[in-house]
């Protein structure tokens, strides 16, 4: 059968993709494909994983993250827009200042806003401590009086981080089992399941193999998500932000 990068996929692309896996193997009577020990392993699994993944979604902190996350992105994307535009002004000193700013910012990357939550945190972090420490840096915030937004940025990145921790350590305390390790238990069923069909399959000595016909809806299953794995890959998508970026 096809091979995809399985960890790639974030974590809503991935459950929806091994449950369309079972789906498909479903309406193939598996019982007579003998393959329904590995197939009803590989169900508990996601089951596993499905009631974890939910539990995210449903934590009362996950809104306000969002929220908070949206408070930092307004203040990097104003102190942003705001030296975009102090980078075109008629006075040399405001245009190398802003610039000067610019560069800072763009050591990071561009579309700060747009990083996963964890790597947001992070490059704020770097982004201040820049500001704060760099003398040049320092003057030109203060130049430009840019002090209140800092504090914006860094009240809410500070906030956002204590409530991501927050929350984390509440799922650990629910359960000793994060969402990466159970995808982790996921894929071997997975694995388990799609070799055991593809041997059954080899094995068949007289044609046509009853297999056959799961094997072409598994793979064009399968083609769809390498289809959405390339698509990203291309438009530069894979940093967007993302609280569950694709597990290594």
């Amino acid at each position: 059968m096809n091979a995809i990068e399985l960890r790639l996929l974030r974590n809503a692309e991935y459950l929806q993709y091994v449950k369309d896996f079972t789906g498909i193997i479903n309406l193939n009577n598996p019982e007579s494909l003998g393959i329904e020990t590995k197939l009803s392993a590989f169900n508990t699994k996601i089951s596993e994983l499905e009631a974890l993944y939910k539990k995210a979604l449903a934590s009362d902190k996950t809104q306000e993250l969002l929220l908070l996350d949206e408070r930092r992105d307004n203040a990097i994307n104003g102190i942003y827009y705001f030296l975009l535009s102090q980078s075109y002004h008629y006075e040399a000193d405001k245009k190398q200042k802003a610039q000067l700013l610019l560069d800072n910012m763009a050591l990071y990357g561009s579309g700060i806003a747009r990083l996963n939550y964890q790597a947001e945190t992070a490059t704020l972090n770097n982004l201040m401590r820049d500001w704060e420490n760099k003398p040049e840096l320092t003057d030109a915030v203060a130049f430009f009086s840019l002090s209140t937004w800092v504090d914006e940025m860094k009240a809410a990145n500070d906030l956002f981080n204590t409530t991501y921790l927050s929350r984390t350590q509440e799922y650990g305390d629910a359960s000793p089992e994060t969402i990466k390790t159970k995808r982790e238990e996921t894929n071997a069923a997975y694995y388990a399941l799609r070799d055991r069909i593809d041997a059954l399959h080899l094995l068949v000595e007289t044609p046509p193999s009853p297999y056959i016909t799961v094997i072409n809806q598994l793979n064009a299953l399968t083609d769809q998500y390498n289809i959405l794995l390339v698509n990203r890959k291309e438009t530069g998508a894979v940093q967007q932000k993302n609280e569950n970026p694709p597990l290594q």
